[in-house]
């Protein structure tokens, strides 16, 4: 895909993008099941399976939000830590560990760079956020440096259907039910920046090929549900 030269590039994104998750954060969860009607969940627990790691092993989740990857980290017996630019997030995820659904400590931290030694995680995960970072190929030589030799990255996307007819509609969903309900129940202009982002997303060729040439070996990619949303793994090189 080639950006909207309408979305903002460089710092103004970032700047953006962390002012927009801190908006939202207050209904991001709830908005996050009624919106794509709790199949997030499955595919959250499908991402977290394709790690494939041991049991204690060292992951970190990337844009953690407000925690929904960490806790299917930890139900899996990994160790976590998990990191996020926006503050608001962070506090939303400080909610869900001070009821004791979370246990996973969050850094606010940027996740081009990561304030963590080299290869220091046998994984990372991350959840709906490689559209929104400002350099996609300095994010996967970040986590080469993170992830040790034959370490794992498990990372969901959107995505559109194959199907002429499913594609059909899930644009006129995506772009015109999620911004309504999202500017209904939260901030109408993130809504409406979501579905727009996707164009920042490289075709998929390129993405898998971005993956490779920063470390990364085995690098797939799978659909999930249809084509509405996609998983992306690969492995560290040794």
């Amino acid at each position: 895909m080639n950006p909207d030269p309408a979305l903002p590039q460089g710092q103004e994104k970032a700047a953006a993008v962390r002012s927009m998750f801190d908006a939202i954060a207050p209904r991001y969860d709830m908005l996050n099941r009624l919106l794509t009607l709790g199949m997030d969940g499955r595919w959250r627990r499908r991402a977290v399976r394709e790690l494939g790691l041991p049991s204690g092993a060292r992951v970190f989740d990337l844009a953690c939000g407000t925690g929904d990857l960490c806790r299917d980290l930890e139900s899996a017996g990994y160790r976590t830590a998990g990191f996020d630019l926006s503050i608001g997030m962070l506090r939303a995820a400080q909610k869900h560990r001070d009821s004791g659904r979370l246990h996973t400590p969050m850094v606010l931290g940027d996740a081009l760079r990561l304030p963590v030694p080299t290869e220091s995680a046998a994984g990372i995960t991350c959840g709906f956020a490689l559209r929104n970072v400002v350099d996609l190929g300095g994010l996967f030589a970040e986590m080469a440096r993170v992830v040790v030799p034959g370490g794992r990255v498990s990372l969901l996307e959107v995505a559109e259907p194959p199907n002429p007819v499913m594609r059909l509609g899930h644009r006129l969903y995506f772009g015109r039910v999620v911004p309504l309900v999202g500017g209904l129940l939260s901030d109408r202009a993130a809504y409406a920046y979501l579905p727009k982002s996707a164009s920042y997303l490289p075709a998929v060729d390129d993405l898998l090929g971005l993956l490779a040439g920063h470390g990364f070996e085995s690098a797939d990619r799978e659909l999930l549900s249809g084509g509405i949303a996609q998983l992306i793994t690969a492995t560290r090189r040794p």
